[in-house]
């Protein structure tokens, strides 16, 4: 399973997720990402891609509402029959 670091802007500590599910959507690459807790429920989170530079690639947490609604709809119909998405 992919791994990738999210730093948060607001206070610069770095989180590791696991890479769950990518789509593009409306040429806008989404990833939906876990903490990576493979025994039981775990936390996951709808990343937006939202620029490159210099071979980086920055996301943001999705944070609208009807955004959020519409991408976790395509990611819970993607998921497999064994996950169980929640949103």
């Amino acid at each position: 399973m992919e791994k990738i670091e999210f730093i948060d802007p607001q206070t610069g500590e770095a989180a590791e997720f696991a890479v769950e599910e990518q789509t593009v959507l409306n040429g806008i690459t989404y990833l939906l990402v876990s903490d990576g807790n493979e025994e039981g429920d775990s936390e996951a989170y709808i990343l937006k891609e939202i620029s490159t530079q210099d071979e980086e690639i920055l996301y943001e947490m999705v944070e609208d509402d009807v955004e959020f609604a519409a991408i976790a709809k395509v990611f819970a119909e993607l998921a497999d029959e064994e996950t169980k998405l929640l949103y």
